[in-house]
């Protein structure tokens, strides 16, 4: 089963760093796409939404400052320099811009890794007010991506994964059906019911105690579901999920 992974988009036209950074990098942990151009970086934030930039200012259509100014105007995703001048100017300016570290060439590998698992450490914060969700039994990981039912790791595809994420976040909440597949899917989806509930069947299958009888992700019959709010810490031992009021 194929577990989500962090996207990063390394922006940079030099292929020997591109290299470098594609035998750093655990492939189980990221997804990377290149690109040489800003104007190529700009589109793929555009359609692809990546979880962090690894970015060379100097690239051939496009300096640092220009390029995260121009992401800035509508996008939050961390950014990170990685650059061969050490030229403090250049770096200051880059970080006045909005950009959320830096890293010089040739860069250190455990350094580098370091930066980048706390700079999406601090986006997720930032978007939900902590590096984790909880709710009773359950943790999600926002930083590696990861599930946990009573601290034991549960396989979850991406979809699932986004799924139990917007669940979680909006734990207590009534949530429509259209809603859910919008936010989820997107608005073309919006009229798949039948795909949320194979979807929300899969997810009980690895949460609940007994899915035939969900204590967690409760159905209203017509309108949606909602994640109740679990105040036990385990499903194992006491057998069924108590709930607050």
């Amino acid at each position: 089963m194929t577990k989500k992974k962090n996207v990063l988009l390394i922006a940079d036209s030099d292929k020997t760093s591109q290299k470098m950074l594609s035998l750093f990098l655990d492939e189980a942990e990221f997804k990377l796409v290149d690109c040489t151009t800003g104007r190529q970086a700009i589109q793929l934030c555009v359609s692809l939404h990546p979880d962090l930039v690894l970015l060379d200012p100097d690239l051939p259509d496009m300096n640092g400052p220009d390029l995260i100014r121009n992401l800035r105007e509508w996008s939050e995703v961390p950014i990170i320099i990685i650059s061969v001048d050490t030229d403090n100017e250049s770096v200051i300016s880059c970080l006045n811009e909005g950009a959320s570290d830096y890293v010089f060439k040739p860069f250190n590998a455990d350094v580098l890794k370091a930066r980048i698992n706390a700079a999406l450490r601090s986006a997720a914060v930032q978007e939900t007010g902590e590096p984790e969700l909880v709710n009773g039994p359950l943790r999600m990981d926002l930083v590696r991506h990861e599930v946990f039912l009573n601290d034991s790791l549960l396989p979850f595809t991406p979809k699932e994964y986004n799924l139990l994420r917007y669940f979680i976040v909006n734990r207590g909440k009534m949530l429509p059906l259209r809603e859910i597949l919008k936010e989820v899917w997107g608005d073309a989806h919006a009229e798949d019911t039948q795909y949320l509930r194979v979807f929300v069947g899969q997810i009980r299958e690895k949460i609940e105690t007994d899915s035939s009888i969900p204590a967690l992700i409760i159905t209203e019959p017509g309108i949606g579901y909602r994640m109740e709010i679990a105040e036990i810490a385990s499903l194992h031992e006491q057998g069924v999920l108590r709930l607050s009021a």
